[in-house]
């Protein structure tokens, strides 16, 4: 990786580590891009060259989160409901339970679950909308995100490996819509 692509990533994350830092603290309204950039410091540039808004660095922090994901998801799988990629799920969810549990406190739990919602979309494609069926997908989606969170919410000492189990167990398969992809 080039250094000026380091020197961005290092960036980004410093203001991401901050803005978490100071919503232990209070809500997201109360905090300004001026606090974010001091504490992380960096120029405001470096914040406006990377974000819209402070709700702009959650969003990117679960895409980027979800980009990492994808690249990790078992390869030539004819659907992403498969029991390695449930527990890549798990593991996922596991790795990044400190901004998921500070996401949920904050209220933006909604902004995650969207986010997942459009990233199944991208892997599994959509059903047209007169289908009563494309309501699995976004049931499925639902089930995995609220069944991990009550997980972490709990520190519940079962592993992501048990999670796993229980939930492909529990949960119907679900037939591709369009194939994959």
């Amino acid at each position: 990786m080039d250094k000026r692509k380091e020197a961005n990533l290092r960036v980004r994350r410093q203001i991401t580590d901050t803005l978490f830092a100071l919503m232990q603290k209070k809500s997201l309204s109360e905090i300004t891009v001026s606090e974010i950039v001091k504490g992380a410091g960096v120029a405001r540039a470096s914040f406006y060259r990377n974000y819209c808004s402070k709700e702009d660095v959650l969003v990117m922090l679960i895409r980027d989160v979800l980009d990492d994901f994808r690249s990790k998801l078992s390869p030539g799988q004819e659907s992403f409901y498969t029991y390695e990629n449930i527990l890549l799920s798990f593991r996922y969810f596991h790795a990044y339970r400190t901004y998921l549990l500070d996401l949920y406190h904050s209220g933006f739990l909604s902004v995650v679950l969207e986010e997942l919602n459009q990233f199944h979309e991208s892997i599994e494609g959509t059903m047209p909308s007169s289908s009563i069926e494309k309501y699995q997908l976004y049931m499925y989606i639902g089930a995995l995100c609220n069944t991990a969170m009550e997980w972490l919410l709990e520190q519940d000492s079962a592993t992501p490996e048990e999670m796993a189990q229980f939930f492909f167990r529990a949960i119907p398969s679900i037939p591709s819509p369009s194939g994959g992809g």
